[in-house]
């Protein structure tokens, strides 16, 4: 039988602690929260591995590590509202609820969303909601984030995710990348009327529906 709290010890001292991520609050919430409960019953028992892990209709969740060091970057504060994109059955969504006052997370699988709320519910989470809607359209109702977690690999951002980040907001995930080549981890913040872009590690990642970069003319 495995022993997920000592699973999970390994993941933070073995991953998420030796990959610079230092910030104490965010490493006692990968170190409290049971990331097996986020996974497919047969799969708990892999559920701490430094991998994405498929959690059904082709979806992944990220990576312990890739998923510490975006947040990191993003420095969720104690009072910021936050979006999830692609929150998948919730773990990321559940995470951010340990380091913001608010989270809402947005999946466009019907299947995982339920996964997510009852995720919630088992957990007495009572400072974030998941929701049904289209990825790339985010969730304006609770509009504007300080934080936004696009949770898997894209080709792009969408600009109407921008325009839903509050006044120094901070927009992190995981941007191009192949089968053969990493993408990059990157960190968007917004200043006014303008974001700017910064790229922080090499990170290959799972792709998500419905952020492709629009074909552009072929002469």
């Amino acid at each position: 039988m495995v022993d997920y709290a000592l699973a999970r010890l390994n993941m933070v001292e073995s991953q998420i602690r030796t990959n610079k991520v230092t910030d104490p609050a965010l490493v006692a919430a990968f170190d409290t929260v049971p990331r097996e409960l986020f996974v497919p019953k047969p799969k708990r028992g892999i559920a701490y591995v430094d991998e994405a892990l498929e959690i059904g209709g082709g979806r992944y969740m990220l990576e312990p590590m890739v998923l510490a060091r975006l947040l990191q970057a993003a420095i969720p504060q104690p009072g910021d509202v936050a979006l999830d994109v692609a929150c998948g059955t919730g773990y990321a969504t559940v995470i951010l609820s340990h380091l913001v006052s608010m989270v809402v997370g947005v999946d466009v699988d019907q299947a995982l969303v339920d996964a997510g709320n009852a995720n919630l519910e088992a957990l007495e989470i009572d400072n974030a909601a998941i929701v049904s809607g289209n990825l790339d359209e985010g969730y304006a109702k609770q509009a504007p984030y300080d934080v936004i977690l696009i949770d898997g690999g894209v080709e792009v951002v969408p600009p109407v995710l921008f325009d839903e980040l509050a006044d120094g907001g901070r927009l992190v995930t995981v941007e191009g990348g192949s089968a053969t080549e990493p993408g990059v981890a990157v960190l968007y913040e917004k200043r006014g009327a303008r974001v700017g872009r910064r790229i922080l590690f090499d990170a290959g990642t799972p792709m998500l529906p419905g952020f492709r970069q629009e074909a552009g003319f072929v002469f």
